[in-house]
């Protein structure tokens, strides 16, 4: 065999295994609620380096939809949101390019009831986590990252036990402050389920990553200069400029809450991670906290990457 023929097929050949070898990821979001989610699902459908085989819709059900006539925009009365988060997927996916990435749609509501239990609330979503997660082989983990309520993967361990091995999970929600060591679980996130989030901190053995609020507070864009870096010729660029315009005008900067652990995740040397002892009232067992980010490379980062 000639050398250059060799050399060609043995490039080819490493470019085949660390293509195949990239991290399948999984990304769960409540994209109707805010705005942030857009940014955070935009910049993880651009970036190089893994293996997106999935954005579920996840609800945003919480008290004031019973009692406000106003939900940031949307009007109370007509809105179902996790069938809004799916909308949104799919126009963000449409936009990009991307609709060959597969997008079921979530549960509708909590697992169990407003006093607790764990009765799990089945969906096309829960079901694709399990059937991705039973495909892993050897040491392979299906890394599955939820911005909003964790209804969708709680539901799906509850369904398949045998999926817990198979999953590394990076969650956003909760604050915790590292000094005192103190959880907080009235947050947005976690308030839309509670029940999830308890059964996953007491799931022994369940691979636990969480972003908290506290940490992600960090990451702040500017209202005028995402506006004027935003080109509303490009079809995703003009989807994330028109979220802040109707959601969030009177907001001259905004916390990019989700788009912060999806950074970390993809960056993780400009991340800090601590073990963390889970709450008192959960089962006592370790999990990893990000406890510190560097936001200016993030938002550096994000913007280089959306211009490509």
């Amino acid at each position: 065999m000639n050398k250059p023929f060799f050399l060609l097929i043995y490039c080819f050949c490493l470019f085949q295994s660390i293509s195949f070898a990239q991290q399948k990821v999984w990304l769960d979001s409540d994209t109707g609620n805010e705005m942030d989610d857009l940014y955070a699902i935009a910049y993880l459908v651009k970036v190089p380096g893994i293996d997106l085989i999935g954005l579920s819709s996840a609800h945003f059900n919480n008290a004031d939809l019973n009692v406000f006539e106003k939900w940031n925009a949307y009007e109370t009365a007509t809105l179902k949101p996790v069938e809004e988060s799916q909308r949104l997927n799919e126009e963000i996916l449409t936009a990009m390019g991307r609709m060959d990435i597969p997008h079921p749609l979530g549960a509708d509501r909590q697992i169990g009831r407003a006093w607790g239990q764990q009765d799990p609330r089945d969906s096309p979503a829960a079901q694709a986590i399990i059937a991705e997660a039973r495909k892993m082989k050897g040491e392979e983990k299906l890394h599955v990252l939820t911005l909003g309520a964790m209804t969708n993967v709680a539901t799906a361990l509850i369904l398949a036990p045998d999926i817990k091995d198979k999953i590394r999970l990076f969650s956003l929600g909760s604050w915790y402050t590292p000094e005192s060591r103190a959880w907080n679980k009235s947050e947005f996130n976690i308030r839309c389920d509670l029940n999830a989030f308890d059964y996953l901190l007491n799931l022994e053995g369940l691979d636990f990553t969480i972003m908290t609020t506290t940490t992600s507070f960090a990451l702040k864009f500017d209202r005028d200069e995402t506006y004027a870096r935003l080109d509303e010729n490009v079809a995703i660029e003009k989807i994330l400029s028109d979220r802040w315009r109707v959601h969030n005008p009177q907001d001259k900067t905004r916390v990019m809450w989700d788009l912060a652990l999806v950074m970390a995740y993809m960056h993780p040397e400009w991340a800090t991670v601590s073990p963390v002892m889970t709450p008192p009232e959960n089962t006592p067992r370790v999990v990893q906290v990000y406890t510190e980010i560097d936001a200016d490379k993030m938002r550096e980062e994000f913007w280089s990457l959306l211009k490509k």
